[in-house]
């Protein structure tokens, strides 16, 4: 998907919500759309259960804690949270809750559970219900998984705050839409209204 040939529609589209909304992605441009699908998807889902609720620079940190952790002991993440004394992990700045989700994604992985190619063929929504059912995994995570690692084109992350903040901005001087209305403007594209969200507000996911 070539998102500087998506732009104009973009904007011309944003003018229909808001023409503060119009400029505002005409200022930043094309989003860029990173793609996490190259490493193991067990490994990012642990990326993105470390990052949880928390800043982008805390995340960082502690996952880069984690990261040499991992090449210290030559082992996968997450399946160090199953074979290292839950303490090594708690001192990387983990939560204990963190620290059972790691662990309960490494046991799924083994299973098969998390394979790319099964999972890849189902629907978003599908594959939503699968994740969630796995301790600890919850719609944000989901999202993010469509949206960075599987790359959806139509990922809608309301539960993100970034993205419901920034689009709300733009909706409080007018009533003719509401957060979920003014997105389906976007569709099937709204994948890439969320990369706007996130670049306008200068706050994208550490993914």
């Amino acid at each position: 998907m070539d998102l500087a040939l998506l732009h104009p529609d973009f904007v011309r589209t944003a003018r229909r919500v808001s023409r503060p909304l119009a400029q505002a992605m005409d200022a930043v441009g094309p989003p860029d759309w990173p793609s996490r699908h190259q490493q193991p998807l067990a490994r990012y889902l642990a990326r993105v259960v470390v990052g949880q609720q928390l800043s982008t620079r805390a995340a960082g940190t502690i996952w880069g804690r984690v990261e040499a952790l991992g090449k210290a002991e030559q082992q996968s993440i997450p399946a160090l949270a199953l074979n290292l004394p839950d303490a090594t992990l708690l001192a990387c700045g983990l939560s204990a809750g963190k620290l059972k989700t790691l662990k309960a994604l490494a046991e799924a992985d083994a299973a098969g559970v998390l394979k790319r190619q099964r999972l890849a063929r189902l629907e978003p929504a599908a594959r939503a219900i699968e994740l969630t059912a796995l301790r600890g995994i919850g719609p944000w995570t989901a999202d993010m998984l469509a949206l960075f690692y599987f790359r959806d084109p139509d990922i809608w992350p309301l539960g993100d705050l970034a993205v419901r903040k920034t689009l709300e901005r733009f909706l409080v001087t007018q009533s003719r839409y509401d957060l979920s209305s003014a997105a389906a403007l976007f569709a099937p594209h709204r994948s890439v209204l969320a990369l706007y969200m996130w670049r306008i507000a200068d706050n994208p996911p550490d993914r």
